[in-house]
């Protein structure tokens, strides 16, 4: 396990092949996986493998996590042949983040509202 990895972090152990998950896309900076309960017809969760809890405990040391997982999720968004999508980020509890490794939503396959929530 890497030093960045957290052993308890559900999306951790994802990334490390320890609970299995229908992979959408990966490389060696960045994982992604289809949401086991949507909120969409199509929804994947976009992570980089090195664990950062939440995008306000991100600093200048990951900046080079962050771009590679926007790049992702538009070559998933491709693949998957989305013409128009939602990015989500929540950060922190209030804002509905549940899994405290960051990741960006990828929702697709029907119309959004505007205001979210």
């Amino acid at each position: 396990m890497s030093p960045s990895a957290d052993a308890s972090c559900l999306f951790c152990r994802i990334v490390r092949k320890e609970i299995p998950a229908k992979i959408a896309f990966e490389d060696e900076r960045v994982l992604a996986f289809h949401d086991v309960a949507p909120k969409a017809p199509t929804h994947v969760l976009v992570i980089p493998k090195t664990h950062v809890a939440r995008l306000s405990d991100a600093s200048g040391d990951h900046a080079a996590l962050l771009g590679p997982c926007l790049v992702a999720l538009t070559q998933i968004a491709r693949a998957l042949s989305l013409d128009s999508y939602r990015v989500v980020i929540n950060d922190g509890a209030e804002a509905g983040q549940s899994v405290f490794h960051l990741h960006l939503h990828l929702l697709g396959g029907r119309a959004f509202a505007w205001p979210p929530g």
